[in-house]
């Protein structure tokens, strides 16, 4: 079912074409409280997401595109997508899986990142269903896709809840024993898209986790779980983005910003937790993060360079963002890590829920 009637102003023929026997397209999705949020089955990209400010005024918090061509063609790959195989990267694109040495496709310096180059942003996905408030689309990443081995069924769910959420579901399974590791991401820029989209430097933001994973200059986790305290990767209270973003610590000058992996605090391994909140102080836009995942990495947008993207917004470095739910990066080099593993028989399993609220002060 399709709404043709939407705040974002997209088209259904410009997402509408045929790719290797495979129909795309434009869906929308809203809630009773009139969050309204546009998918395409290409790459399961979010292309926009509008909520309102503490006065009532709706914008786009989702940084994405305004057709299919340039979603294909977007300058930066997985903007707003969903990542698979494997988010994040793994180190010279190399891992060992019950003795066997796999070589994937290298497309992030020496590593392999985010799936590879063809990963699952450059798919098209099967919808399965489709009505007003939810998609579920399937995903067949066949045996040797960008080197990973063995036949993995995806199933994923976006669904907008009535509590003004956005709730995402996924399933895999497996013939051979392989690597998984799903994320979704969206880059949120909650004082709205515009040209240029603001920085967000003043957003306020909270992680709770006690530790992180530090890289090395190629952005690969060294093995170490660093404590954040007393370091401008402390999050567990409150501190707006910009306060320490650009402090003489190497982790943040390698990176550029943020974007490193956090080690969530979690009672026991899958359960459902908080993980982040941001906040835009001058809209009072809220956003909650929730999941079942071990680990959150927080990036802050740091290679944007002032791309083109909706409507002819501009998205500069450090404009978003992301919050990205996953397993450890190079977790399968780093045999103390949560294991990524996926075998026959087994089914993996994530949720992952960004809710959205008002900040009235």
């Amino acid at each position: 079912m399709h709404n043709l009637t939407n705040r974002s102003e997209l088209s259904r023929k410009d997402f509408q074409t045929t790719i290797d026997g495979k129909s795309t397209d434009l869906y929308i999705l809203t809630n009773r409280e009139g969050l309204e949020m546009a998918v395409c089955n290409y790459g399961a990209a979010i292309l926009s997401l509008f909520t309102p400010d503490r006065e009532g005024r709706y914008a786009n918090i989702i940084q994405g595109h305004d057709s299919l061509e340039h979603l294909m063609h977007s300058p930066v790959e997985v903007l707003s997508t969903t990542i698979g195989r494997y988010g994040n990267r793994i180190a010279g694109g190399r891992f060992t899986l019950e003795g066997q040495e796999y070589r994937l496709a290298i497309n992030n310096g020496p590593n392999s990142l985010h799936g590879g180059p063809t990963g699952f942003h450059r798919r098209v996905w099967d919808v399965l269903e489709a009505d007003e408030s939810h998609i579920s689309m399937y995903y067949m990443s066949r045996d040797g896709e960008e080197g990973f081995p063995g036949n993995v069924e995806v199933w994923m769910t976006y669904t907008l809840t009535d509590d003004n959420a956005l709730r995402i579901d996924y399933r895999a399974t497996t013939d051979r024993t392989t690597l998984v590791n799903l994320t979704s991401h969206a880059f949120f820029s909650l004082s709205g898209i515009s040209s240029p989209t603001p920085l967000v430097h003043d957003n306020i933001v909270t992680i709770n986790a006690d530790f992180y994973l530090p890289t090395d200059a190629n952005s690969i986790p060294t093995g170490e779980i660093l404590s954040v305290e007393g370091s401008p990767m402390d999050f567990r209270t409150p501190h707006e983005v910009g306060e320490r973003i650009d402090c003489d610590f190497v982790q943040l000058i390698q990176a550029r910003g943020y974007d490193h992996c956090y080690v969530l605090r979690k009672r026991e391994a899958g359960e459902l937790s908080f993980a982040a909140r941001c906040v835009e102080p001058r809209s009072g836009r809220e956003l909650e993060v929730w999941t079942t995942e071990p680990g959150i990495q927080f990036y802050t947008a740091n290679w944007n360079a002032g791309m083109t993207g909706a409507h002819g917004s501009t998205f500069p470095d450090r404009s978003a963002v992301c919050f990205e739910a996953q397993h450890f990066p190079d977790t399968p080099n780093k045999p103390h890590f949560p294991s990524a593993t996926l075998r026959p028989g087994e089914t993996y399993r994530q949720t992952t829920i960004y809710k959205f609220s008002i900040r009235q002060s």
